[in-house]
């Protein structure tokens, strides 16, 4: 990085200030919050004062690009944006922003057809390169996918820039700038083969085979791999006659589509050069999307793209995440051995090694669990994608489970570099739900966003592929019929010209739906060969033959012999590069025959499809799911222990995937048939596993207080006090953070009776902590202090592991801070930060741990009006969660932090605001533990702020919370905040004055001794 003023090289300063200014400058124009950056500069040792010391360096970079500026002044080009900065660069000012306009005109260039100008423009941006993008400050591990980012670009334009002179016969132009970039990128194989073709091209053959050679061996040692298509490709070349290429017409088997394909060659063209690209094709089933898919994706891997599928699969058989599971694997196929094992260990693990167990019921879940899976996911493909272009193609989104959505639209929203996706749905039967609406609307918004509509045929396109399916041209007035009944769906056109090619006419009872044509198709087959297709129906559109053939009672051999007929009929055929594997036809087709089959008889395949699976694969737990279905819907043909067995299994394996909702169905199936057979081990069992998964999705103000009731009633029933409690606990969570305290009182009483009269250390902790805690809600801190303290020590005697019991685990976190709170709130404040920074400095940096610490530390700080403590808490904290993944607790660090900006007046106004946005997503709907405490320090806020008329409305807020909610333990603190307002607007001193003693003898009887100090305080500056 280098820096000039007036024509004068600056020094840009000490090496983390120097860092500072370069990550801002490789994202100009783009806010970088105060958390990332602290992230990145420093990483795992973030220092308290980070804060402190970012603004002091932001204040000199300001001063050393605008000399003239005045203090405190913002500047033109380093500016804040809510909670973080950013550079805005004008014309002619920052190289990587000339850089991409450069890369930009030569693409536009190059779509109107100008390859001289495009070459031009591209060697102009190529020029300005001389290395790897912040080179200069000490580039990091923690900043490698900021300036990584950068050298993709490059690599793109490299690689765009090579194709177009080897076109034009002027390979020497582009020959300096790519062999940077190949020294750049020893291991990014379109960068080498780029190099390698342009070599040859230049008359350097024998350089291009030694670089070949090394590149091999390279690829071989470093990554265990072999060269990809763009290598070879590129080898090939240099062996056979050197001369400027052009690039060939694809060609292509669809008819129709040249508009549509140009759109995603496009769009792998920008994936290629290292930008994104994001296409959603959509249209009725059988006009093509799938072939359309096909073609492009075969296009892409010959420029030398990584294309992976993942196809989403009709029926409630299919396994929760199934596209993402074959995209995972696949991606995971591409790494060497050692880092795919990483890989796996880590949250991503979870999707492609099935049987890690759920864990139990937590009292403070891992909202952030699905996050990371899904932020994992964008990690791995950007890894990949670093190296070679990356194409997705999705398949029938209509089917996908909504997790599959929600991380789609997660990574269509984060694509690394070098990657587009392509996905493809249908616009009818089944009309889109409404997850997929919402998936399809968030991607309207991102600007590499793309749609086509698929349309049918046009009759001159219908002529053409009636010509093409029968090997003759058609009679016109034989076309013109076809069309008439399509309507120019491709794949009824096809099916028509089969009967056409076999009858060399159309006769008048021609079908008009495709199940007709299935109908008819099949009508003459004998029982046995109708059978195996009804199996094959079920087992799906991918139909494994050693299934198949357990499933209809045959060997492989026999089994083949019977799908001889259904493959001459078109049904059925064998899957492209896999002998053990067939694939039926089209989607409709399989719909279709699942269609013409009764349901008596289905019950008896479905049974038979459960069978030959656990025969098949007894321990596998992919097939748990698919397992799971097929006896559910076997009904009362199947044994009800091995249904309801079947379905627990399932559950747990689609939780293990975070695919909450498709976990919880198969648990309330399970629960359901458990409960009708009597089977009260089997019904608590996918009970107990479906309150966990509820807990993990919205913490137990979403649980299902009903199911948390009934499996209590169960354990109690079996004789199990513990497990009895854990329920009774947990639904008394359930009512606390819901602040439904008039039920949270009675559960809590009842735990701590049970409790004084159980001989179980554990079963007494419960007690005496609910009550504890009610006490603190209700506003008694002395009687809360002093039930915790008993307490907390209590839950310490034994600690476990939070995967083997997440109640106690979550509880033994749960118990000191509470304490700790409670401290505070009794008046000893340092004392209770004490505690929070022994919590804290134990967590070594596990972001669940920190984020529960910081919750409770910032709520003492701002109760107690240190704002310097509540920042940098709330900084260190949101630093390890930089994403907001843990919603519900994190939103106290972020919250805290508002009110630190809005006290020590930094943005007031804009601090408010943002707190206001913070309480209405995560606190206020449901109403959640905290509320009137937030509204209260919003009031103060705003009075910061000057602004008393949202003052009043914030601490009007906060009364109507105390008094709906009953969680008092903040009324001593929103009666202070009122007494300020008062006197803000003016009011009598004794007024004011009768208010503020109002709080203090609150305060006093409730031994809210913190207040008390803050009222004597404010009595005091009276006085």
């Amino acid at each position: 990085m280098r820096l000039w003023r007036d024509g004068v090289e600056l020094d840009a300063g000490p090496r983390q200030q120097a860092y500072l200014l370069a990550l801002l400058l490789a994202r100009a124009g783009e806010p970088i919050s105060i958390s990332e950056l602290i992230d990145l500069i420093w990483g795992q040792d973030i220092p308290a004062s980070a804060v402190n010391i970012l603004q002091k360096y932001v204040g000199a970079l300001r001063r050393l690009l605008e000399p003239e500026l005045p203090a405190r002044g913002t500047g033109s080009y380093l500016q804040r944006r809510g909670n973080g900065y950013l550079f805005a660069a004008g014309p002619g000012v920052l190289d990587v922003v000339a850089f991409r306009e450069l890369v930009e005109a030569a693409r536009a260039a190059t779509a109107e057809h100008r390859p001289d100008v495009a070459l031009n423009r591209y060697v102009e941006a190529l020029g300005i390169w001389h290395g790897p993008a912040g080179d200069g400050p000490a580039r990091g591990p923690a900043s490698t996918p900021v300036f990584g980012a950068l050298d993709n670009e490059f690599f793109g334009a490299c690689v765009a820039a090579a194709e177009l002179a080897l076109s034009l016969g002027q390979p020497a132009r582009i020959l300096h700038s790519l062999r940077l970039a190949a020294w750049m990128a020893p291991l990014h194989e379109n960068v080498q083969a780029s190099l390698i073709s342009v070599l040859a091209a230049a008359g350097q053959q024998a350089d291009a085979l030694a670089l070949f050679s090394v590149v091999r061996v390279r690829l071989a040692e470093d990554l265990g791999i072999d060269p990809g298509p763009a290598l070879v490709a590129a080898h090939r070349g240099v062996l056979g006659p050197v001369h400027a290429r052009e690039t060939p017409p694809v060609a292509t088997r669809l008819v129709g589509r040249d508009e549509e394909l140009l759109v995603l060659r496009q769009a792998v063209g920008a994936a290629l050069s290292g930008g994104t690209g994001l296409v959603l094709v959509e249209g009725e089933p059988g006009v093509g999307k799938t072939r359309l898919l096909e073609d492009a994706g075969a296009e892409a891997e010959r420029r030398g793209a990584l294309v992976i599928w993942g196809r989403c699969l009709d029926g409630k058989g299919t396994p929760s995440m199934w596209p993402w599971v074959q995209v995972v694997g696949a991606v995971l196929d591409c790494l060497p051995v050692a880092t795919r094992a990483e890989w796996q260990a880590g949250d991503l693990g979870r999707l492609v090694v099935p049987d890690r167990a759920v864990s139990g019921i937590p009292v403070l879940p891992d909202s952030g669990a699905r996050f990371r899976l899904f932020e994992g996911a964008v990690a791995l493909i950007g890894q990949v994608s670093a190296r070679r272009p990356v194409v997705l193609v999705v398949d029938d989104l209509q089917w996908a489970d909504v997790t599959s959505l929600e991380l789609f639209t997660h990574l269509a929203d984060r694509l690394p570099g070098g990657t587009v996706v392509i996905g493809a749905l249908r616009d009818r039967a089944p009309v889109p739900g409404s997850e997929l609406a919402r998936m399809l609307a968030a991607a309207s918004r991102l600007p590499c966003h793309r749609r086509i509509g698929l349309g049918l045929l046009r009759p001159d396109e219908v002529t053409e592929l009636v010509r093409r399916e029968t090997g003759r041209d058609p009679d016109p007035d034989a076309a013109r019929n076809i069309h008439a009944r399509t309507a120019g769906n491709p794949f009824f056109v096809r099916e028509l010209s089969r009967l056409l090619a076999d009858d060399g006419v159309l006769g008048d009872g021609v079908p008009s739906t495709v199940r007709d044509v299935v109908r008819d198709r099949i009508a003459g087959l004998d029982d046995d060969t109708d059978r195996l297709l009804q199996l094959a129906a079920l087992i799906g559109r991918d139909v494994d033959l050693t299934l198949l053939a357990r499933a209809a009672d045959l060997d492989v051999p026999e089994c083949l012999d019977g799908l001889e007929p259904l493959e001459a009929l078109g049904l059925l055929e064998p899957s492209a590069g896999d002998p053990y594997t067939f694939r039926f036809a089209h989607d409709l087709v399989r719909e279709a025959v699942a269609g013409t089959t009764s349901q008596r008889r289905l019950t008896r395949l479905h049974l038979r499809v459960a069978d030959a699976l656990e025969r098949t694969s007894p321990d596998d737990e992919s097939v748990a799911e698919r397992l799971a279905h097929h006896l559910w819907a076997a009904g009362p043909l199947a044994d009800p222990s091995r249904t309801a067995a079947a379905l627990v299994r399932a559950g747990r394996c689609a939780g293990n995937k975070s695919a909450l909702e498709a976990a919880s169905g198969h648990l309330r199936s399970a629960a359901q048939v458990a409960r009708t057979a009597g089977l009260a081990e089997l019904e608590l069992s996918a009970l107990a596993l479906l309150i966990a998964l509820d807990g993990m999705r919205a913490g137990y103000v979403g649980s299902a207080l009903e199911v948390l009731e009934r499996a209590e009633h169960l354990a109690r029933d079996l004789g199990r006090e513990r497990e009895a409690t854990d329920f009774l606990f947990s639904r008394w969570a359930a009512y606390s953070q819901g602040i439904r305290l008039d039920r949270a009182g009675r559960l809590a009483h009842r735990l701590l009776v049970q409790g004084e009269a159980s001989a179980d250390p554990i079963v007494r902790t419960y007690g005496l902590h609910a009550w504890g805690i009610h006490q603190w809600d209700v506003g008694n801190i002395g009687e809360a202090l002093r039930y915790l303290s008993q307490s907390a020590p209590a839950m310490l005697d034994e600690m476990v592991r939070r995967q083997d019991d997440p109640l106690r685990h979550d509880l033994q976190l749960l118990s000191p801070v509470m304490l700790a709170l409670m401290t505070g709130l009794h008046g000893d404040v340092d004392g209770a930060r004490a505690q929070l920074d022994r919590l804290e400095a134990a967590a070594d940096d596990d972001p669940y741990v920190v984020t529960v610490c910081a919750a409770f530390a910032v709520t003492v700080a701002a109760l107690a009006g240190d704002p310097v403590w509540a920042r940098s808490v709330a900084e260190r904290g949101i630093a390890l969660d930089p994403e907001f993944s843990f919603v519900f607790l994190g939103s106290y660090q972020r919250l805290a932090r508002c009110w630190a900006r809005a006290v020590t007046g930094d943005d007031p106004v804009g601090a408010a605001v943002e707190a206001q946005a913070i309480i209405n997503a995560a606190l206020s709907d449901p109403p959640r533990s905290g509320l009137a405490t937030w509204y209260g320090l919003l009031g103060e806020m705003w009075l910061a702020a000057g602004r008393l008329d949202d003052a009043e409305k914030a601490l009007g807020r906060a009364d109507v919370c105390l008094d709906t909610y009953g969680q008092r333990y903040p009324e001593g603190f929103v009666i202070l905040m009122r007494a300020r307002l008062m006197e803000e607007r003016g009011a009598p001193a004794s007024a004011v004055q009768a208010v503020v003693e109002r709080a203090r003898t609150l305060s006093l009887e409730r031994e809210a001794h913190l207040f008390v100090h803050r009222a004597d305080q404010m009595l005091g500056r009276r006085q």
